[in-house]
């Protein structure tokens, strides 16, 4: 704007939010109990932040794990404290404010994370960070906010140890970083006679971790969240190096619209070394065969065939070939993986995780992704739904269904026996020597009477 003006937001901060809003840090992340008022204290921040910026055509970004989340959570409440800002304009189907000075704040999804890719922000909030894909951050947002140097919030409500966790307890010993829990017992948010009533209808579990923050508490209605952690204290994410005299299968959850997860691994005796993981979206089986390929080679291993669910044999519109002859025209080997019941797949997948080993580094997505892979949960019935929740984490979850079904049909291929060769060799001089032991000798003439009989 040519002339600066006061605009005055009809927002009165909660006291507990005083400090997050006073932060001159340009990091921050806020571990907040249901109904604190989070969503609403990082909007009017962000509003703030795109009006005060001192750069051209501020943006500013918030982000839920699902699009459609951000527009139940957020949307009203960013049209409503933008409301009273002369010449602010709302854009009801991309879900963003237009502000007076060439600002603007947008809501976005993590569902959709490449549809972020090349823009640039000066602030971001990413709420429920603990339900979002783990590369969203590193490799999405962080570029975003780098020339401009942008500021971020993470905010959520703790969901295990992932990398919500792991971004509060790194705040708490990094002077860069703004960091806070607001617990329910603490803040005074929430009446204690409705703290109380929530406490009757809750498990304990489900109580701390809502209300009291607890990282501690297990992910409610986690299907492998057990086998994960006894992984995780045996010592089984970890360091895996690649065995080069062992091929390395692949098990694949293919999406069209969605993401593509897939697993490497390589069968042991009587156990799994799960050495790779990788996703992406928006691409075709030309990408993912490069991608195999390219690791393959810098990894020195050859590949095996492919693990690809049973419904890859659909032929596809627009191709008129099914996707198991687009990948097997791009070099690669698939096998289908036999039809089966969802709950029987997540059944072989909880015994498949004991038998196997993970590299924490490649793998580090997929490890995250089988902690969080959880059932949906009823909110009017209170209780968990027969089915799987569908976010981010079904992905890599489904790939390792695959994986759990189709692996024990797969057999590394045995070492070729070293052959013997006649058991006398003609040496320089003219002399015959034999180059077998008397037990070896012994064992050729059996062979060699029975192929006789």
């Amino acid at each position: 704007m040519a002339d600066a003006q006061r605009i005055t937001i009809p927002y009165a901060p909660r006291r507990a939010f005083l400090p997050y809003h006073e932060s001159s840090k340009r990091w921050r992340v806020l571990v907040a109990h249901r109904r604190a008022g989070k969503t609403v204290a990082t909007v009017n921040q962000l509003i703030r932040s795109a009006l005060t910026c001192d750069k051209p055509n501020p943006r500013c970004a918030y982000v839920a794990p699902l699009f459609r989340q951000a527009k139940d959570v957020a949307w009203t409440y960013l049209k409503e404290f933008t409301s009273v800002i002369p010449g602010a304009e709302a854009n009801e189907t991309e879900l963003r404010v237009d502000l007076p000075n060439g600002g603007r704040v947008r809501l976005y999804g993590a569902d959709n994370p490449d549809g972020m890719r090349g823009i640039y922000l000066d602030d971001c909030v990413l709420d429920e960070f603990a339900d979002m894909r783990p590369r969203v951050l590193p490799e999405i947002i962080r570029p975003a906010l780098s020339d401009r140097r942008g500021s971020l919030t993470i905010i959520g409500t703790p969901r295990g140890h992932n990398d919500f966790f792991h971004a509060y307890q790194s705040a708490l010993n990094d002077n860069d970083w703004y960091s806070v829990m607001l617990k329910a017992s603490e803040t005074g948010l929430v009446a204690p006679e409705e703290l109380d009533a929530a406490r009757k209808m809750m498990t304990p579990e489900q109580y701390e971790q809502e209300f009291e923050c607890s990282f501690e508490a297990a992910i409610l209605g986690a299907y492998w969240g057990r086998e994960m952690a006894e992984a995780e204290r045996e010592g089984r994410i970890c360091d895996v190096p690649v065995d080069p005299d062992l091929p390395v299968y692949t098990a694949w959850d293919l999406g069209v619209k969605d993401t593509t997860a897939i697993w490497f691994f390589q069968v042991l005796a009587g156990g799994l070394n799960v050495v790779d993981f990788y996703e992406a979206s928006g691409v075709g089986a030309a990408h993912y065969v490069e991608v195999l390929n390219q690791r393959a080679a810098d990894g020195g291993y050859k590949l095996g065939p492919c693990l690809v669910p049973h419904d890859a044999k659909v032929t596809e519109w627009g191709t008129g070939r099914t996707r198991i002859e687009t990948v097997t025209r791009l070099g690669l080997k698939p096998e289908l993986v036999p039809d089966h019941a969802i709950v029987d797949g997540i059944q072989a997948a909880r015994l498949t995780i004991p038998v196997s080993r993970f590299d924490r580094t490649k793998c580090a997505v997929g490890i995250e992704g089988l902690k969080q892979y959880r059932a949906e949960y009823d909110e009017e019935r209170k209780v968990f739904k027969p089915k799987p929740l569908h976010d981010w984490a079904s992905n890599p979850a489904d790939a390792w269904r695959y994986l759990a079904i189709g692996w024990r049909a797969l057999r590394a291929p045995a070492p070729e026996p070293k052959r013997l060769v006649d058991a006398y060799v003609a040496q320089p001089d003219g002399s015959i020597k034999s180059h077998l032991t008397f037990r070896q000798m012994v064992e050729q003439q059996k062979r060699r009477r029975l192929e006789r009989e």
